[in-house]
This record gives structure tokens, C-alpha cells and sequence, in this order.
């Protein structure tokens, strides 16, 4: 039986995923529970709201306003770093890396993350498309751009905000941390 290309990037994507979810397993271990896990989802949910409010401003507001989506952008950015260390990436795992029962919430929250970037990223698409018979102006195109990339952040956001959320209240397993002593220092 012969590895197909896939194959081997699956597995070349499994090894990879390991490695990183045993590098950062001993990060943030204090943010692993439910309480600060809730945390950083609405933190990451707050700035996913001004990354949109944003993206409104920049049709309407002056020349300046695409700065406005600078501070949301950072936010974002640093709030999904941190959930991702803190849920082991469970959201973007491969199946190869998953048991079944972290493969079906995984496969569950995706679909739902799916749905919600299809509705996120088509309705501003079309309403620009729409837009744009009536006007030129060049707004137009650089506000409906951050819309869509806006909504294309909250779908790919969206399946860690559901797993962070619905996670069992502090499993130890769910998420792993790090042993407070190591096999070396117990031996001494």
C-alpha cells in the first residue's frame, strides 16, 4: 500500500502538531481554566465587534479611518494566540492527533464555524457587489474589504471560541499542563 501526497502531509501535519501542542503544553498555566478561557473568548469576541465597527466607519468616515482597525487587529491577534495555547489548538488539530471524542467536538464546532463564515463573508460580499452598481466610490471597496476579512476572522475564529467555551470545567486532561516535578528531581 502506497502513501499518497496526503497522506504524508497528514502525517507530516500530526508530527508537527505534537511537537508544538509539548512545547507549549507548560505555557499559560494559569489561563487554562473555564473562567479564563471564557475570558479570552470575550475578550476575542469584543474584538471581533471592533474589527466590524470598524469596517463600517472605514465606508463612511474620512481618509484616516482604516487606522481604526489597527487596535481591533492587535487585540484579535493577541487574544487568538492565547486561546489556541491555552485549548492546545484543539480547533485546527489533525484527526490523526485527536481521540474520538476531541475528533467529534472538533468536526462539531468546525461545521459550526463553517456556517457562520459562509453567512459572515457572502451577505457583505453580495451587498457589495450590489453597492457597486450605484457607486464608485473607492470607500466602497476598502470598506467592503475589511467587512469581508472581518467575517472571514470571526469564521475562522469561531470553532476555538466553541470549543473554549464548551470545554468540561477544568478537565486536567482536556488541557494539558505541565507536572509540577519532573521524573529527575523525584529520583534525587
Amino acid at each position: 500500500m502506497s502513501d499518497t501526497v496526503l497522506d504524508r502531509y497528514q502525517a507530516f501535519r500530526t508530527r508537527r502538531y505534537l511537537q508544538n501542542e509539548a512545547r507549549y503544553a507548560h505555557y499559560l498555566p494559569g489561563w487554562r481554566t473555564r473562567s479564563r478561557r471564557r475570558l479570552l473568548v470575550w475578550i476575542l469576541v469584543a474584538s471581533l465587534v471592533a474589527l466590524a465597527a470598524s469596517s463600517i466607519f472605514i465606508l463612511v468616515g474620512p481618509e484616516w479611518a482604516p487606522l481604526t482597525w489597527l487596535p481591533g487587529a492587535i487585540l484579535m491577534s493577541v487574544s487568538w494566540t492565547t486561546l489556541q495555547i491555552v485549548t492546545g489548538r484543539r480547533s485546527d488539530a489533525p484527526a490523526d492527533a485527536l481521540d474520538e471524542w476531541d475528533l467529534e467536538r472538533r468536526n462539531a464546532a468546525r461545521s459550526i464555524g463553517f456556517a457562520i463564515t459562509q453567512g459572515a463573508v457572502t451577505v457583505p460580499a453580495l451587498a457589495l457587489v450590489w453597492a457597486t452598481t450605484f457607486t464608485d466610490d473607492p470607500r466602497l471597496a476598502l470598506g467592503g474589504g475589511f467587512i469581508i476579512l472581518s467575517g472571514l476572522l470571526v469564521g475562522i475564529c469561531s470553532p476555538g471560541i466553541i470549543l473554549a467555551w464548551t470545554a468540561p470545567v477544568d478537565e486536567p486532561d482536556e488541557f494539558p499542563t505541565p507536572t509540577t516535578h519532573s521524573p529527575e528531581k523525584g529520583s534525587a
